[in-house]
């Protein structure tokens, strides 16, 4: 990892300034709250697999500026320019009080959190595509502009969020992709978005860890089912073992589990695959490519 300086005079993307990182250490550090480090490097290959790695105290927080090895689920791998948007990971250990069980709804809270914190502070609409995909509009269509990649680490869980957020569309990795930018975000300066980002998480995950990682009582399941894109759509969820699943998504059930109902009037639940988001038959299907993670 190559530390990252506070110098904020110091880029050479004049529309892409450096993070603060003393003045977000200022803003979310305190006695008592969940953040307990915050690091920002200037480059580094995964920020999730450094977390991992670091094995250290619940509320770390490492933020890159740039990654060269960018990880998504089912290992795919992805980049983005220095600076163009956020990539960060958090360490949480929800403790004896929550079941491994419940652990599987972190990923879903940070994408909770996340949309919530982007509709305050950026005043743009971002839709969750099951499980983890964040989506934005771009010229009247759904584009992925980030995503979110959860890994056990012993006792702990480390959440990676990726967002595009100054990404031209001249950088998009595919025509499909988005970005806060594109998707015409109020706000564009990563330090206040990533203030909003991590306090949201932290209103999200204590609220969870205090409901011992109920959804319910919570009010997880009930939001996450809210901004849901997924919900009420024709999808394909491609399983493991090349099997393949076509119904319409009717719910997401306490567990974080997609349920379909098929053709054949069976409702099944989905808890691991990609999901395909599905047009009408005569315009095929739709999919977006962007960050899945860190």
């Amino acid at each position: 990892m190559t530390p990252s300086p506070d110098n904020r005079g110091r880029w050479s993307d004049l529309d892409r300034p450096p993070l603060n990182a003393t003045g977000l250490r200022r803003a979310l550090l305190r006695p008592g709250g969940l953040w307990t480090s915050l690091d920002v490097v200037e480059r580094t290959g995964s920020t999730n697999t450094d977390l991992v790695a670091a094995d250290g105290p619940e509320g770390a927080v490492l933020v890159a500026e740039e990654q060269s090895a960018g990880r998504g689920r089912l290992d795919r791998t992805w980049s983005a320019p220095a600076r163009s948007g956020l990539f960060l990971s958090v360490r949480l250990t929800p403790g004896p009080g929550v079941p491994v069980a419940r652990w599987g709804w972190l990923p879903l809270l940070a994408g909770v959190a996340t949309a919530t914190a982007l509709s305050r502070a950026a005043g743009v609409d971002t839709a969750l595509k099951w499980p983890n995909d964040l989506l934005v509009t771009v010229d009247g269509q759904e584009r992925k502009a980030g995503g979110i990649l959860a890994e056990r680490a012993g006792d702990s869980v480390v959440v990676g969020i990726g967002l595009n957020v100054s990404l031209r569309a001249a950088e998009l990795p595919v025509p499909t992709a988005g970005s806060l930018a594109l998707a015409g975000a109020a706000v564009l300066d990563r330090d206040p978005l990533l203030r909003a980002v991590l306090r949201s998480l932290e209103e999200w995950y204590l609220r969870w860890r205090d409901a011992g990682g109920d959804p319910g009582p919570s009010r997880l399941q009930e939001a996450y089912a809210a901004g849901c894109a997924t919900l009420g759509r024709t999808v394909r969820a491609e399983l493991p073992g090349d099997r393949a699943l076509v119904g319409e998504a009717v719910a997401v059930d306490g567990d974080g589990r997609l349920v379909l109902a098929t053709g054949d009037g069976v409702q099944e639940p989905v808890g691991a695959g990609d999901i395909v988001h599905l047009r009408p038959a005569s315009s095929g299907p739709t999919e977006a490519s962007a960050p899945s993670g860190e």
